[in-house]
């Protein structure tokens, strides 16, 4: 019976993504031919990270045949202290692995969905072109794997998504995450490197409510996300989890927006992006105060940590931060500077002004 359900779900979703169910079910035997060339390749199997941690470059001065492996795991986590949440996730985290592969690269792609899983997936890499971005050639039922390869044409940094319907409830449950495209001469050199994503979150319960809380459809098309969160949880970049940092040091933030509805107005309080490569993109704007990420975008912001002390990560759409959860800190350590800044010199009642003088 349990087969009978899967064969049934598999039918109907082929069908939705516009084949017939004969043409979904052949096309998890076919298997197409390698891009020309990607025999002579060296072969190198990527380090995936989990947030938020990044793979160190790839400093290769040639293009190689990179094979990604990635997991789909379906599994309850805490959304917040006392709430827990089932997520669909990409290796088992939210936002899923980072993948960093170089310009030129030919991606050998695995998509396995764990076998306890309860739904089909797939995944969608806005770094992919060619047809659903990989979404049609990774139609995975749960306990299978599926495959395809692509050539890593643009460089850039570039969100990846589930897309099987519906596709707002499979990222909404935080499936999303980043892949790298490096240029061939790499990035500037930066002495830190952390992953941060945005993600909105939809629950029954409302903010706070202890207990394993289930999506909300409802709340989600309204677009009133119970959380608004970095890296999947709050708390998930605080405390133990502050991102680190020394001062002098330069930082850079991969920062996507996994949405799956909200706009992210990126900003760290008490630092000035030095620069910011918009949307992901290869142009750059210089000295920054906020940043603007679209759902399903990505920004690249490169700074320097000045002086020590404690700088909040924040959504300016300010609400979110304090009261949904987009908050986070990098905790900078070092000698104080104060030609740079002086903290508080003096705290003292003042005389008032005469209206009449005023």
């Amino acid at each position: 019976m349990k087969r009978l359900t899967h064969n049934l779900m598999f039918c109907a979703l082929a069908i939705g993504l516009g084949m017939s169910a004969g043409q979904a079910l052949a096309g998890q035997q076919r298997s197409a031919a390698p891009p020309a060339g990607a025999a002579q390749m060296e072969t190198i199997h990527a380090v995936l990270t989990a947030p938020p941690m990044v793979p160190p470059p790839t400093n290769r001065n040639v293009a190689a045949k990179v094979i990604v492996e990635l997991e789909v795991i379906e599994q309850d986590m805490p959304i917040s202290d006392g709430v827990s949440y089932n997520f669909w996730t990409f290796g088992g985290t939210v936002p899923g692995s980072f993948i960093r592969v170089r310009q030129g690269d030919t991606v050998e792609f695995r998509l396995k969905n764990a076998h306890d899983s309860h739904m089909p997936h797939n995944i969608d890499l806005h770094a992919v072109t060619g047809t659903g971005g990989g979404a049609e050639a990774t139609f995975t039922l749960p306990g299978h794997e599926t495959q395809f390869t692509f050539k890593a044409l643009n460089p850039g940094l570039y969100v990846y998504h589930c897309a099987m319907p519906p596709v707002g409830m499979h990222i909404a449950n935080g499936m999303y995450g980043l892949i790298l495209v490096e240029p061939p001469e790499g990035l500037p050199k930066v002495d830190k490197e952390y992953y941060v994503m945005q993600g909105d979150f939809y629950t029954e319960g409302k903010y706070g409510e202890p207990g394993l809380q289930p999506f909300s459809l409802e709340k989600a098309i309204d677009e009133h996300p119970t959380y608004v969160l970095f890296n999947g949880a709050e708390g998930s970049l605080t405390g133990d989890n502050a991102l680190k940092a020394s001062a002098g040091e330069k930082i850079r933030f991969f920062v996507g927006n996994g949405g799956p509805n909200l706009i992210s107005s990126f900003h760290v309080i008490g630092e000035i992006f030095d620069r910011v490569y918009i949307e992901g993109g290869s142009k750059y704007q210089e000295n920054v105060q906020t940043t603007l990420i679209p759902a399903g975008g990505s920004a690249i912001v490169d700074f320097t940590a000045d002086v020590p002390g404690n700088y909040v990560l924040v959504d300016h759409s300010i609400f979110r931060t304090f009261h949904k959860g987009t908050l986070g800190i990098l905790s900078v350590d070092g000698e104080e500077n104060h030609d740079i800044y002086t903290g508080q010199q003096s705290s003292k009642e003042y005389q008032p002004t005469a209206p009449e003088q005023r």
